[in-house]
């Protein structure tokens, strides 16, 4: 039986998967290092996302892109909202998607969304499994948004 080689795995432009058997050992461009990660969220009302995610969650406008926008969330961390008609892809009514932030104090958090009369607002729940206490609501076009704190 051969012995199993290592192989380079690329993925195409629709998804199929290719291996290469010849492939040295590549290097990561850079070292492996990252200037940024960032999240993209398809919006139908880009700017009713805008005013949410800076008027409500406070994230900061970090690149404006035109019809994509960059937010900051934390250090390297950032979503970027994009008009579905201008980027990639379509915004869906199905939003298997969640954004989770991690925050000091979650109880906090909840008063203060509670108090701007955010409709969607779960309650405040913790897990000692997971080790948080954290609760949900959607964002204007129903992505899910976690709001966490780790339990001490």
């Amino acid at each position: 039986m051969p012995e199993f080689m290592p192989v380079a795995v690329t993925t195409g432009l629709w998804g199929q998967v290719s291996m290469s058997e010849d492939a040295a050992d590549p290097k990561r461009p850079d070292e492996g290092r990252l200037e940024l990660a960032i999240t993209f969220l398809y919006y139908r009302d880009l700017p009713a996302a805008m005013r949410f995610y800076e008027e409500v969650i406070g994230f900061t406008l970090a690149i404006d892109q035109g019809w994509s926008k960059i937010y900051r969330m934390t250090g390297q961390a950032h979503v970027g909202l994009v008009d579905e008609s201008r980027g990639m892809h379509r915004a869906h009514d199905v939003k298997p998607v969640q954004l989770c932030i991690r925050v000091p104090d979650v109880d906090a958090w909840h008063a203060y969304l509670s108090a701007l009369g955010i409709e969607s607002l779960g309650k405040v729940s913790s897990s000692e499994q997971l080790g948080i206490r954290a609760f949900v609501l959607d964002d204007p076009e129903g992505y899910q948004i976690e709001v966490q704190s780790a339990l001490t």
